[in-house]
């Protein structure tokens, strides 16, 4: 069935619109949650790491970037989440309708890239308020969101169609990302590695995620921050990060149609 088909369309938009609606639904202040809960995660990273640790000292406007990697990694845990049990908790819906189920995991990446895009805003105007000056090198920012977002659906598609057989997926995805978290350069600059261990440093930045949020730390805040290019010299190598988002989403698409047959009967 045609994914982009006018039927599809019209079932994406409304998914899209129950899942926002229904994200925050008894809540006291609603919407509001979805600006409050990074900020309020930033400000605990910035209390502990900047203040108490001192890291990114030698990195100008860090604060801003701890935010921008804050927001940035949330965007990859909640579409990967959400992406991976979409399928399961739609399960009523694949038995009732035919259509391309391809659109309940993308429901799930759209509902969280709008809140990416809004605290995409909080994020802008908190680096205006920190003395930011921008340049002409923020349009580099526009496709690195689009690989950021290729590479966030291509591992939901892959966690989605394992978690309809292998539910304990959920629990093993949830360390891996803690995991993660830790070892992306989110609440630390890369320079803290690359100063005392060069070859871990570059390792790291072959993380995608990575490579994305030192990137859109350099367009968008300052040069200051170490590109992936910058930190390995070897062409080939450095190009890693930057391909694997399409490998992978590709591959996602693949297992995903080899395997969406079966999802009514497993379910």
């Amino acid at each position: 069935m045609n994914l982009f088909s006018k039927e599809n369309k019209i079932l994406l938009k409304e998914l899209i619109k129950t899942d926002f609606k229904l994200r925050y639904q008894g809540s006291a202040i609603g919407y509001l949650w979805s600006i409050l809960k990074p900020l309020m995660l930033f400000a605990i990273m910035y209390v502990v790491f900047i203040q108490f640790l001192r890291l990114g000292g030698d990195i100008p406007h860090f604060p801003v970037a701890l935010l921008l990697a804050n927001v940035t990694w949330s965007f990859f845990t909640e579409a990967t989440n959400m992406g991976m049990v979409s399928i399961v908790t739609r399960g009523d819906l694949l038995r009732k309708l035919n259509f391309s189920k391809h659109i309940i995991v993308l429901s799930a990446i759209c509902g969280a890239a709008i809140n990416f895009f809004i605290n995409l805003i909080v994020v802008l105007l908190f680096s205006v308020f920190n003395g930011v000056q921008f340049t002409w090198t923020v349009i580099f920012a526009v496709p690195l969101f689009v690989e950021l977002f290729l590479l966030a659906t291509g591992v939901a598609l892959i966690l989605a169609t394992l978690f309809v057989r292998f539910r304990d997926l959920g629990q093993i995805w949830e360390v891996v990302l803690q995991a993660g978290m830790y070892a992306t350069p989110i609440i630390y600059p890369i320079t803290f590695i690359s100063n005392t261990n060069p070859t871990a440093a570059k390792i790291v930045m072959l993380n995608p995620v990575a490579q994305i949020i030192q990137d859109l730390r350099y367009f968008l805040i300052d040069k200051a921050n170490v590109p992936v290019w910058q930190l390995i010299n070897h062409k080939s190598i450095v190009a890693i990060p930057y391909i694997l988002p399409v490998l992978i989403f590709a591959l996602g698409f693949y297992v995903f149609n080899k395997q969406a047959k079966k999802f009514a009967e497993i379910l």
